[in-house]
């Protein structure tokens, strides 16, 4: 399996932002009060670890080549 291209990437990261920190972006859009945001730490927790599961699942299959 071909390594992941960075917009896949950004487009995975985007959507456990989604899910475990309600962000609609990871983008910068300049404004505090939209960049900056007040996140549980059971919620950055969720989304550290469903990045890190997904890492070890691309590991995997790119070892299976």
């Amino acid at each position: 399996m071909p390594k992941a291209t960075q917009q896949q990437i950004d487009q995975l990261l985007t959507e456990i932002a989604k899910k475990h920190l309600n962000l609609e972006t990871l983008e910068t859009r300049n404004s505090d009060s939209l960049d900056f945001h007040d996140v549980a730490v059971w919620g950055i927790k969720d989304a550290l670890q469903e990045a890190y599961e997904a890492g070890k699942q691309g590991q995997k299959q790119s070892l299976q080549i």
